[in-house]
């Protein structure tokens, strides 16, 4: 059985990029299972804060969740072209201090959604320098980038166009396979 960590980067309640991350729970191959994490309830990054009181207990569960998971499934928005600032704090505070072992060598794919025509390529590119500094293993044999997001979700987050569930179907199916 595989395990899988998924984090959307939208604090939004009705985030399309938590509704991708509902379809991809929803899609993932058989003998997978992803767990949908959530970075809400992490504070600003504090490096004195850290030090006099530790990790705060969202981090903390983070830190478990990772600990616990084969690999970890970012699923960003973009905002100002880049990856967004509330979901770089939750990721710089699960990988301060004891937190930066979970991730060297860990698996991690980067989806995501706008409602814009270029869906999230900057966002994802940008993540990049993030997982390599991580000393991540990113999976870059696939790719989804997943735009005009109001037209492939209905009012209630379900992910209805057939054409991106095959694609995330397809993309989950190589991250997977990346994962061994």
């Amino acid at each position: 059985m595989t395990t899988i960590l998924g984090l959307s980067g939208s604090l939004r309640a009705k985030s399309y990029n938590a509704a991708l991350l509902r379809a991809a729970i929803e899609l993932c191959p058989a003998g997978t299972t992803i767990h949908a994490g959530t970075i809400a309830g992490v504070p600003l990054y504090n490096a004195d804060e850290e030090a006099a009181d530790g990790a705060p207990a969202s981090v903390v569960a983070l830190r478990e969740q990772l600990a616990a998971a084969d690999a970890l499934l970012l699923v960003t928005p973009e905002y100002n072209n880049g990856v967004p600032g509330v979901f770089k704090n939750a990721i710089d505070w699960m990988s301060s201090g004891e937190g930066a072992a979970l991730f060297r060598g860990k698996p991690v794919g980067v989806i995501g959604t706008s409602p814009g025509g270029f869906g999230t390529l900057l966002s994802q590119a940008h993540w990049l320098q993030v997982l390599r500094a991580l000393s991540t293993r990113p999976y870059q044999e696939g790719r989804l980038v997943v735009s005009k997001a109001g037209s492939v979700f209905d009012e209630t987050g379900a992910l209805t166009d057939a054409k991106v569930q095959a694609q995330l179907r397809q993309y989950l199916e190589g991250f997977v396979d990346a994962i061994g």
